[in-house]
Formats: structure tokens, sequence, C-alpha cells
């Protein structure tokens, strides 16, 4: 799935003075406060990170709020959605209007009506909501599914994302996966027929050649 990135950051923590017996540990509650939020500086949603630090000493600075720095090496991974891009979720709600999805389990995105290409038809079957194609009927959509989608844009402070199923390498993930390896296999298969048929050609006008050959032959003898 594209949005993700893995980032190698040196960084520089200000911890308050009281926190100096454990910087370990004020280093990590430093971190984890910024997990699952937008950061302009990593550009992007800190999903996960480790971080290493050879050095724990430093100044204190003064000020009205002394504090004192760590300097660490990081790594950092990060959700950076962008337009264009495609993503997979879960299929939470469902409804006439608009599909509701949930992104690595804590980014919400919504796909409106206009944005689900025509072939998906809104029904109900046995009280529960779906959408389903009308080219292939193996191909639905409902609650549970995960779904592929492409990213029209994302709202960095709600963390809320807008996309499109308008494309034809989106939808129910399981159908398409299944769908391309058919279609890889059925290339394949024709690949390997077209060939035979083509080796089979060049031999019967290599045999017709011969034969002719043979009889010119034999009509000047």
């Amino acid at each position: 799935m594209e949005g993700l990135k893995v980032s190698e950051s040196d960084l520089l923590v200000y911890l308050h003075p009281s926190k100096s017996k454990n910087v370990s540990q004020a280093i990590y509650n430093e971190l984890s406060s910024m997990l699952f939020k937008y950061n302009e500086t990593f550009d992007g949603v800190l999903l996960a990170y480790s971080a290493s630090t050879n050095d724990e000493l430093a100044k204190i600075l003064p000020g009205l709020h002394p504090c004192f720095g760590v300097r660490l090496k990081a790594q950092l991974l990060l959700f950076h959605p962008k337009p264009n891009m495609i993503l997979e979720g879960k299929v939470v709600k469902l409804g006439a209007q608009s599909i509701h999805i949930v992104v690595l389990g804590f980014s919400s995105a919504t796909i409106i009506d206009e944005d689900i290409r025509e072939e998906f038809d809104y029904k109900v079957k046995h009280g529960k909501e779906l959408f389903a194609s009308s080219v292939n009927k193996r191909h639905k959509i409902e609650i549970e599914t995960v779904v592929r989608f492409v990213v029209k844009s994302f709202d960095e402070e709600t963390l809320h994302l807008s996309g499109s199923l308008l494309q034809p390498n989106t939808g129910n993930v399981n159908w398409l996966d299944k769908y391309a390896e058919e279609d890889l296999v059925e290339s394949n298969t024709k690949k390997r027929r077209d060939y035979q048929t083509a080796d089979h050609s060049k031999l019967t006008t290599d045999d017709d050649r011969v034969k002719k050959s043979k009889k010119h032959k034999s009509s000047h003898s």
C-alpha cells in the first residue's frame, strides 16, 4: 500500500531538568506523545519509531522555562497520503450515498456517490447493504470488505481522507487480486497458445516448402 514511508532523522529533543534522572523514559514519553498526529516537520503522521542516543548529557538552557536538549538518531514510520496514491482500508459503514472506511485502524475515509463508478449499484439483500458490480456479479463491496481506493485529499488536522472508486483498479481487494491472478494466467495461456500456433504454422510451411522442392526435382529428372 502506498502512503507509508520510513524516515531516518536526527532529532533534538528538549526536556525539563526534572526529567534528567531518567532521560530514556522522558524521551519515550516525548516521542509517544507525537504518535498518530500529523507533524509538519516529519511531513506525515507518526505511526511508530525507534530511537537511540549515545549521550544523555546536555547543558541546561536558562530562561523562563529551563530545559536541556538531547540529540537522537531516530527511525520513523510515517503515514503521508497524497492525492492519487492508492490506499486500502476496511469498510465500516455504507449507504446509498457513501462508503465509510477505516485505514490502518485510525484514519477515516469517505467515498461519496459521485466518486463511485457507475458499474456499482447500491442494493439491500437480506437486510444487508452493499454495492454490487453490474460487470462482474462476484465483485461486491459490503461491511468488513477491504477496499482499494485512490486518495483525493487528506485533512491533516482531522486525519480524514476523501477517496475515489472511479478508477478500474479500485474496489474489493480480494476480488481485484483474484481477478489480476486469473487475468495473468489467462494471458500466459494465450501467449503459449499463440506461440504453439505460430510454431505449428512454421513447421507446416517448412514441410510444404520441402514437398514442393522434391516435386520440382522429380519433374526435372
